[in-house]
């Protein structure tokens, strides 16, 4: 709570830091995990995340303006969270998000981008908690996303990963070679990342990812909300999706 920003009515990354929407949604799932949602002042981060939408339906990040459709999704995310996606105008979001959608069935980052594996997965998400995924090609966007696998697989393995799952083709992929590259990608000293920088967010992803994948050992993890599936399906928000079975040691 010391990272709350009290005249943005939101969470900034740090105490003392603007609020941002990415940081709010953390901070809602953190409270969440934690059973804490009452600490928090609904009513408040509610009109400051309906606030940052834009004419055109998407979101910006923070006052200063800039859109993003991740930033939508973060919106639709916490908004679920606390209990107020009907303070949303879903048909401005949804006819957004549809704006995103290039001639090849794939998504940008914003309307008009070039087609990019971290924004569909963003995208796909949103519209999965809308109960839209009808504004998307399933069969030629999951073809899309199996198609980015590489022999030595990539950093974007959750959000390829999570989308697949939602739309439910996990089985479109090779499910032997990814979880072996995730531990290879591991520092001896914890965590994991890119080349040999080691962060809380990659090993967060690398994580779920491995989740999703059956790994032996852990929790499934909902791809939509990447919090745990249990807590996820005790709230009421569970979505359609299809966990890999899970694997013994």
């Amino acid at each position: 709570m010391s990272c709350w920003d009290d005249e943005a009515g939101a969470f900034g990354t740090h105490p003392g830091h603007d609020a941002h929407i990415l940081s709010t949604l953390s901070a809602i799932q953190i409270l969440a995990t934690h059973d804490a949602l009452a600490r928090n002042d609904v009513p408040r981060v509610v009109d400051s995340i309906l606030d940052l939408q834009q004419s055109s339906g998407v979101f910006a990040g923070d006052v200063f303006g800039e859109t993003d459709t991740r930033f939508l999704y973060c919106a639709v995310s916490a908004l679920t969270l606390l209990g107020t996606l009907d303070h949303l105008d879903r048909e401005r979001t949804v006819s957004y998000l549809a704006s995103c959608r290039n001639p090849d069935d794939r998504f940008g980052l914003v309307a008009g981008d070039e087609s990019h594996a971290a924004q569909p997965r963003a995208r796909t998400a949103a519209l999965a908690i809308l109960d839209r995924l009808d504004v998307i090609n399933v069969p030629t966007l999951g073809w899309w996303f199996a198609e980015r696998q590489l022999p030595k697989a990539s950093r974007w393995v959750y959000w390829v990963l999570s989308s697949l799952a939602v739309l439910d083709k996990l089985k479109w992929i090779d499910i032997t070679v990814l979880p072996r590259f995730i531990l290879f990608a591991q520092d001896p000293e914890g965590g994991t990342g890119q080349v040999d920088m080691m962060d809380v967010f990659r090993t967060l992803f690398g994580v779920a990812g491995l989740s999703l994948f059956g790994y032996p050992g852990l929790d499934h993890v909902d791809p939509v909300y990447c919090m745990p599936a249990s807590l996820i399906e005790r709230m009421g928000l569970k979505n359609s999706w299809k966990a890999l079975p899970r694997r013994e040691a």
